[in-house]
């Protein structure tokens, strides 16, 4: 890890930390996460992931943070002048936060001194740009008389805009924790703790306070895990008062979900992100009041995602424009938004949902962007990005090595980490098996202690074995069958398999066969567990085809391909001819490759089709050709070209484009 060149500045600083806080650590939630750090990742699909994470993802994100100025901003506010320019964008600190909080999840299963003498360096650098009342915003403090463009001239004037600053102040709460809770140090969490008080002490309801809400949401979910960790209610009620003003101040608009009260919205709409932290919020304080109103606007608002609004790779926000969610049933391909923090988000929402109902079907969800949409952001080897994630191209995206706006990046450096937190859950003497990774977890069931693991290829073939390693418990394990299996898409009707298949699976508990059915979409077994007992899971996994509602205007006549859980998709360097201009099979047959060591050791599909070119005369002709596809999420690793995910099976929706034909967009970006 690069040393700071500022390290001079930071040895002058003086470390101040404040009297222990009382820990609380009840999210509310009825069932509870095995944290990230009880589970290691130690093979399988997601190990080269997590190694890619560590080794490229998290010193890139650093190394961009200085070359980009990030840290200059922090050492400027600690000496305003009217001479610092204040450019780039009023939530570049984030950068810096997010990737703190990506290497602490690495540091808790990686220890690394240098690296966290790295990380406590930067904290010096961030504390001291603290104002003495608590506020801490670059943006402003560096050059307080002229300001970002954005921020206004006074503190919070513009923060229902565009200045960021309650956004900072989440992801400042988040990075904050997240180190705290890796390496036990408190510098960096007493700093984060100290802009939450300035917030809570000028923002809300009340004599001197000012009515105002986050324009971009995070600090609602960021604030109650400050609470979770501090046992202070202040934090809580600050991010019920977010929530519950919005809609009642002076902007009210579908962009940032402030076009009524949160209790009274029952559709996705505005700005994607904002959107999905805001139902993320809105669940973490449901679980701990108890609010049967905010679960119930919560469930509305995902039905509607779920069944009108979410791509077949679990993409959300189908409009550039706003970085939107478009109207219900608008998911258009090759102009498709699909930032990847949409797809990080939904996952977030997802995720507490299965923790407050205990519902499979919201892991069939998460699952279905973790595989598709949301790792499509990243490069396999984790060191380029997409920032929209299309289902369709004519050559007009490719990845990169870094955004100015970089919110992207440094968030998938914040989530690949985070991801062994997924695996597993806990609710009294249940234990909820969420994702099949190859793993070791150490597990805490109704006071019994468990160490078990998972061996797996999963998702390249659907078998799994669970050991309990050591220990013994009485419990119920209760094992997902994914939708996938049990012939749902997602869980509504916006999307359906189109094939007569029905795929089976099988659970063997030390050999021999169970029998059980389902509950809400979970096989549980329920049995005295001792030290070696395993149970194998078998999943099949056939090649399947996926039709859209026909209301989905842009996929009529088309159909997707999947295997698992894994979406895929046509792209130029496999085939020798236009990957638009095809007609799959009325009832089109399949071959799967074996593991090919090509972009991750992936599993290729191939399948007849029957392929339109124009001659030179202009005269179009049919040719038999065999398809190759991808996983969607390996798309744009061989520079830039043709790619399609929905792919015609009727001559209607077959496009013929000419050659030298483009549909080239611009596929810029607004924070």
């Amino acid at each position: 890890m690069k040393r700071l060149s500022i390290s001079a500045l930071c040895a002058s600083l003086v470390l101040t930390v404040s009297a222990g806080t009382k820990l609380a650590d009840a999210t509310g939630y009825p069932i509870s996460p095995v944290p990230f750090t009880a589970v290691k990742i130690n093979g399988g699909f997601w190990a080269p992931r997590l190694e890619a994470s560590r080794t490229t993802t998290i010193p890139l994100a650093f190394s961009k943070c200085e070359e980009s100025g990030r840290y200059e901003n922090f050492i400027r506010a600690v000496h305003p002048s009217e001479s610092n320019k204040v450019d780039g964008y009023p939530f570049d600190d984030t950068d810096v936060y997010k990737t703190i909080e990506g290497a602490s999840y690495r540091l808790s299963n990686f220890p690394d001194k240098a690296l966290e003498h790295y990380i406590d360096s930067i904290v010096e650098i961030v504390g001291a740009a603290q104002e003495p009342d608590g506020y801490l915003y670059t943006a402003r403090t560096q050059n307080p008389s002229h300001p970002h463009r954005w921020s206004g001239q006074q503190r919070w004037v513009e923060v229902e805009n565009l200045s960021h600053e309650f956004y900072n102040l989440g992801h400042m709460l988040e990075g904050a924790i997240a180190y705290y809770q890796a390496t036990g140090k408190r510098r960096f969490l007493d700093i984060a703790q100290r802009y939450a008080d300035c917030i809570c002490r000028n923002i809300g309801e009340g004599e001197g306070k000012l009515r105002l809400i986050p324009g971009h949401q995070i600090a609602e979910m960021a604030l109650v895990k400050l609470y979770t960790v501090t046992g202070d209610r202040k934090y809580l009620d600050q991010a019920k008062f977010f929530l519950d003003a919005r809609g009642t101040t002076l902007r009210k608009d579908i962009y940032l979900q402030s076009h009524r009260p949160v209790l009274e919205q029952d559709e996705a709409v505005g700005h994607a992100v904002r959107a999905t932290y805001q139902y993320a919020g809105m669940a973490d304080v449901a679980a701990i009041t108890g609010d049967s109103s905010y679960i119930h606007a919560i469930d509305r608002i995902w039905d509607n995602i779920v069944g009108k609004k979410i791509y077949i790779t679990g993409g959300i926000g189908a409009r550039h424009e706003g970085e939107a969610f478009g109207d219900n049933y608008e998911l258009p391909n090759a102009t498709s938004y699909n930032e990847t923090c949409a797809s990080i988000g939904n996952v977030y929402v997802n995720y507490r949902l299965f923790l407050l109902h205990g519902d499979a079907k919201y892991f069939d969800v998460l699952e279905r962007t973790l595989y598709n949409g949301l790792i499509s952001g990243v490069s396999i080897d984790g060191g380029s990005f997409f920032y929209p994630n299309p289902l369709s191209s004519t050559g007009n995206y490719s990845r990169q090595p870094w955004f100015g706006c970089a919110c992207c990046p440094s968030n998938i450096s914040r989530f690949i980490p985070s991801l062994p937190g997924y695996v597993y859950a806990v609710r009294d003497r249940d234990l909820f098996v969420n994702l099949f990774v190859d793993n070791s977890a150490e597990i805490n069931v109704k006071g019994k202690k468990l160490t078990l693991s998972q061996s797996t290829q999963y998702p390249w073939d659907g078998d799994i074995r669970l050991t309990i390693d050591k220990g013994s418990a009485d419990m119920a394990v209760n094992i997902r069958i994914p939708g996938w299996v049990r012939n749902s898409v997602v869980p509504s009707d916006l999307y359906a398999y189109s094939d007569s298949l029905t795929p089976a699976y099988s659970i063997k508990v030390n050999g021999v066969a169970v029998d059980g059915t389902l509950d809400n979409g979970y096989f549980s077994i329920d049995r005295k567990w001792r030290k070696g007992d395993r149970i194998d899971i078998h999943f099949d996994m056939p090649v399947r085809t996926v039709k859209a509602n026909p209301l989905v205007e842009a996929d009529r006549g088309r159909i997707a391909i999947e295997r698992g859980p894994i979406v895929y998709c046509a792209e130029w360097p496999d085939n020798d001819f236009n990957v638009h201009n095809i007609i799959l099979n009325r009832n089109p047959k399949f071959t799967v490759s074996e593991p090919l060591d090509i972009l991750g050791n992936i599993r290729q599909i191939s399948t007849p089709v029957q392929a339109l070119s124009y001659g030179d005369d202009g005269s179009l002709s049919v040719e038999n050709k065999t398809l190759t596809l991808i996983p969607y999420y390996s798309w744009a690793h061989r520079g830039e070209g043709d790619m399609n995910v929905w792919l015609p099976i009727e001559l209607s929706a077959a496009s013929a484009i000419p050659p030298g034909a483009s549909s080239r967009e611009d596929n810029g970006f607004f924070k």
